[in-house]
């Protein structure tokens, strides 16, 4: 799978023919809906038909095996050439394919209101193939510790139909927001705790549920060792009827980091307890913030570094957005927030709008700016193929358990396609 940024005045035909595939195969690759008019800007992800790639102006043997990871010397031998001769631009080079690293994946799916949209459903029927969990969110907790579930539909069917486990999110969520004295009171009420217990096992006993996934978000800080120890005693209930337990964790650099998010938050803790974390690495660039990068590769790093202080890499699921947002110029704080949007929707506004997509190379990520038919400034950050290929870099790199995305829903195809390319993605059982 090969990556290529549009450049201006490029066809969908002169990209097929420079890599030797079809205009079909790309189409179909990326979900293009609109073919014959492409952003400058705008990247591409290209099955290579037989594991070979087509040099290219200016292409290196050393270049290439820096492009797909492998050595030099490697690259050379498949292709019977010299580290140092002369290539031949369109020449098919063979690339040596190495073992694909093994990891686990999860997605949450979010419904809204009473029932299942059929997009959600389309999404999780198209995408629960590369997905080791299918994570419904989520089942809110009353007062008493009684669960509200949320529309199900047929995901455990889907997550069925594709070898997927189904993972029961329980969160902290209240009158549509994350609750502190709702996360109080089922963590320091043991009445409320066995409630709460004995309904997430009859729950994952009756619905098929092979995890037990707690996002209990902005807690009291001085409720951080009542959730170490309520995470304890769930485990040892947990384990007694064979069900796993994760829980996700805010983007900490630090144990002593402050602030409501992360207090209660204690990575050492829920690292030894339970079977994996799920790191919330994005929303740098959130919805009432000021436009940025949603998971600049920089700070996403330093979570995941610090993270590998308190715990082993093969209990740590990346998080990573499907989605972007477009912001409003001027930023003000309180004022109004941004949109989101998925990444398709992204490349569509793009060409709406005719104008080029730009790349940080500090942040590994896509954005461009943009003035309305109103005369508002707008500006745009989103991920493309580069920038989830620089995330997949980043779990290969330092041997994580593997990823989660936050959410299902949101078009990105590249995403998907790397994925399966860079991956062996592991199933339950």
């Amino acid at each position: 799978m090969q990556i290529h940024v549009v450049a201006s005045g490029e066809s969908l035909y002169e990209i097929a023919r420079r890599y030797g595939t079809t205009v079909s195969s790309l189409q179909t690759a990326n979900e293009l809906d609109a073919p014959g008019n492409l952003v400058v800007g705008q990247t591409l992800v290209v099955p290579l038909p037989g594991n070979t790639y087509r040099i290219q102006p200016g292409d290196t043997l050393y270049a290439i095996s820096q492009k797909f990871g492998i050595s030099i010397e490697e690259l050379a031998s498949a292709n019977n050439l010299s580290p140092n001769d002369q290539l031949s631009v369109g020449f098919p080079l063979v690339i040596p394919q190495p073992p694909k690293t093994r990891i686990e994946t999860n997605a949450y799916v979010e419904p809204y209101g009473e029932t299942v949209s059929e997009t959600l459903i389309n999404a999780a029927e198209k995408n629960t193939q590369y997905l080791t969990y299918l994570s419904p969110f989520s089942y809110r907790v009353n007062r008493d510790g009684t669960l509200i579930p949320p529309p199900l539909d047929n995901f455990r069917q889907i997550a069925e139909n594709n070898n997927a486990g189904l993972v029961l999110v329980v969160t902290n969520l209240e009158e549509g927001a994350f609750s502190a004295e709702l996360g109080r009171e089922i963590l320091t009420n043991r009445q409320v705790e066995n409630t709460l217990l004995d309904e997430i096992i009859s729950t994952a006993r009756a619905g098929g549920y092979q995890d037990v996934h707690f996002d209990f978000e902005f807690l009291p800080p001085e409720t951080r060792e009542d959730y170490n120890n309520f995470l304890r005693r769930t485990k040892q209930r947990l384990t007694n009827e064979g069900l796993m337990l994760s829980t996700a964790l805010a983007p900490k650099t630090s144990a002593e980091q402050t602030g409501e998010w992360y207090e209660a938050h204690d990575y050492a803790a829920h690292g030894e307890i339970v079977d994996f974390v799920v790191l919330m690495t994005y929303e740098w660039g959130y919805s009432g913030g000021p436009p940025m990068a949603v998971s600049p590769i920089g700070p996403v790093r330093e979570v995941v570094e610090y993270a590998l202080t308190e715990m082993p890499a093969d209990k740590i699921m990346l998080g990573q957005n499907l989605y972007g947002y477009d912001w409003t110029l001027p930023f003000e704080p309180g004022g109004e927030f941004a949109e989101a949007l998925s990444p398709q929707q992204a490349i569509t506004r793009a060409r709406n709008e005719n104008v080029a997509i730009e790349y940080d190379e500090t942040d590994q990520a896509p954005f461009y700016r943009y003035t309305d038919d109103e005369g508002n400034r707008h500006e745009v950050w989103f991920e493309d193929a580069r920038s989830i290929q620089t995330k997949f870099n980043l779990i290969k790199e330092l041997g994580l358990r593997g990823i989660s995305y936050w959410k299902l829903g949101l078009a990105f195809p590249q995403n998907w396609q790397l994925l399966d390319a860079n991956f062996d993605i592991v199933k339950p059982g």
